[in-house]
Parts: structure tokens; C-alpha cells; sequence
């Protein structure tokens, strides 16, 4: 293994992971920031209701994702 070969190797895998973790991560922000706003209109401060709106919809979007997530397969030079 030449160190060309393992700088390559973990350039795509970083370049993959993000990639696939992107949707996930926007979907969190978005429905983070629809609650925030929610939450400074009506005053609420409740700690669980930041937590369980953002898992949800991360969770929904894994389950939508998930075909295309598989889909995604490292280059076959590295196999």
C-alpha cells in the first residue's frame, strides 16, 4: 500500500461520508430552526420540544434516504 493509495482512500471516504450525511444534517437544521422560531414567537421554552421535532424528522429522512444512501458505493478501484 503506498501512502498515495491511503491519502486517496481516505479522501473519498471523508468526501462520501459527507455526502451521505448532508441531507440528514439539513433536514436537522431545518426543522431545528422552524422550532427555534416557534419557540421565540410563543415562549416556550421547553427543552424536549428542540430534541424530538429534530429526531423525528431525521429519522423519517433516513427512511426515505436510505435506498439512495445504499445506492452510493465507494469507487471499485478501492475493492
Amino acid at each position: 500500500m503506498t501512502p498515495e493509495f491511503v491519502v486517496e482512500f481516505a479522501k473519498e471516504a471523508i468526501t462520501l461520508t459527507i455526502y451521505l450525511s448532508l441531507p440528514m444534517l439539513g433536514l436537522g437544521l431545518a426543522v431545528g430552526l422552524m422550532v427555534s422560531v416557534f419557540q421565540a414567537v410563543t415562549q416556550v421554552q421547553e427543552m424536549t420540544l428542540t430534541f424530538v421535532p429534530k429526531i423525528l424528522a431525521v429519522f423519517l429522512g433516513l427512511l426515505f434516504a436510505a435506498p439512495w444512501m445504499l445506492e452510493k458505493s465507494p469507487p471499485s478501484r478501492f475493492m
